[in-house]
């Protein structure tokens, strides 16, 4: 009977151990991740293009992560954060948000949309960084969920402080903005 119950009890266990299977370690940098295809999104004179990025340039600033599907869902499950972010009005020489964009996990037919999201976003806030990754790569490197939303605050030297693959309740909202003050200090 102890064997059955146990047996029985694994799939549950699996479940909660692959519900947060990203590889992101307090204390270390992010696993390394180039972005060629596509990239950063940069916006000068009123003109979009795109360069290459990785996440060597992290370090510099304390900054919060976003790495979301494109999706409006995944989009929506982390807002509680964003919209903290944004009434904080952080100081933009030592804090910066990234948002990765997953546009290989986004529902078919809806990149054009996706993109004139993202480029919708870069011109309301140019001090934020934008990166549109069309082959996934940032989530297969970091073993994200499809369909997702991921949250990493990281310090000024790029090491992770805080890392969530899913909706933040709003306790850890209020936990990802005290730290978020302390790194800036």
């Amino acid at each position: 009977m102890i064997f059955y119950r146990t047996l029985c009890a694994l799939p549950v266990a699996l479940v909660a151990f692959t519900a947060n299977a990203h590889n992101f370690v307090t204390g270390e940098r992010v696993a390394p991740v180039g972005i060629a295809d596509k990239g950063e999104l940069i916006y000068q004179q009123e003109t979009f293009r795109y360069k290459s990025w990785n996440s060597a340039q992290l370090p510099g600033k304390v900054r919060v992560i976003q790495h979301i599907a494109g999706r409006s869902s995944a989009k929506e499950k982390n807002a509680a954060l964003i919209e903290a972010i944004k009434a904080a009005k952080l100081p933009r020489d030592r804090y910066q948000t990234t948002t990765l964009v997953n546009t290989d996990d986004a529902i078919p037919g809806t990149g054009m949309f996706v993109r004139s999201s993202i480029e919708s976003n870069k011109k309301q806030f140019p001090w934020s960084q934008f990166i549109v990754d069309d082959n996934g790569v940032a989530k297969k490197a970091w073993k994200l969920e499809n369909g997702g939303s991921a949250i990493i605050v990281l310090d000024n030297n790029g090491e992770v402080r805080f890392a969530k693959d899913g909706a933040l309740s709003q306790q850890e909202v209020n936990n990802v903005m005290a730290l978020l003050h302390q790194l800036l200090r």
